[in-house]
């Protein structure tokens, strides 16, 4: 048993002690900001971007950084998970990319705001958060077709082998494998029903080939049509 003497000793050198831990985590803490903030590139269009973010509010139907609501979808990772050309057009006219399926307000952004908002969530997403959004695990959302016997290993694997715009615009809306959306139908076999020449023109044009469809024109350039319809027709219920 301690005497008084000796426990006052250790409560006092025990205070200092973890007061001088607290303190140099402190000190590491602020240090490592500047690069796990990547400061650096925090460009005025960066600044603009966060202000407009706030002034709409955007964090009432979104979470960014684990904060906000949750009716609509994370943006911590956004520009990753989407893309530069799909979030512009989001922002540009929401119902467009998701006829009467959507309920994201039209802010009528200017080309300026635009820009200015996709700089901040690009810089959002280089954040250093310690592995913060996790990522999906895919073996658990995977499931394998019903015309094939490819295993879940197999599937998360084949996803690093389709086209990044497919990974980015299509399966907001369609899936593949079992994952992806399922506001437009499975794309698994897809390439026994059309040709590359019809997908090349429905990329181009949804409208011309079926006129209502709910399918969006998508910001897509020459090379992401010819790269999407190669794939897409090669997919024949093998994968």
């Amino acid at each position: 048993m301690l005497s008084k003497s000796q426990a006052k000793a250790f409560f006092l050198i025990g205070t200092v002690g973890f007061s001088l831990i607290f303190v140099g985590l402190t000190v590491d803490t602020f240090q490592r900001i500047p690069e796990q903030t990547n400061q650096k590139n925090m460009t005025a269009e960066v600044v603009r971007g966060k202000h407009l973010f706030e002034q709409k509010n955007c964090m009432g139907c979104h979470t960014i950084l684990g904060e906000g609501a949750y009716y609509a979808p994370e943006l911590t990772k956004v520009f990753e998970r989407r893309g530069e050309a799909f979030i512009k057009a989001m922002l540009k006219d929401p119902d467009s990319m998701y006829p009467g399926q959507r309920r994201m307000t039209n802010y009528n952004f200017s080309d300026e705001e635009i820009s200015d908002l996709t700089a901040f969530l690009k810089w959002i997403g280089t954040l250093d958060l310690n592995g913060f959004p996790p990522k999906p695990d895919l073996v658990r959302s995977a499931s394998p077709t019903a015309t094939g016997d490819t295993s879940l290993e197999q599937v998360v694997l084949k996803t690093e082998d389709r086209p990044l715009v497919f990974n980015q615009m299509c399966v907001a809306c369609h899936s593949l494998n079992g994952q992806g959306g399922t506001v437009g139908p499975a794309l698994d076999n897809i390439g026994s029903q059309r040709d590359i020449t019809y997908l090349t023109k429905w990329l181009k044009d949804p409208m011309a080939i079926k006129p209502g469809t709910t399918m969006p024109k998508l910001p897509l350039s020459e090379e992401d049509i010819a790269e999407l319809s190669a794939f897409l027709s090669s997919l024949k219920g093998s994968r």
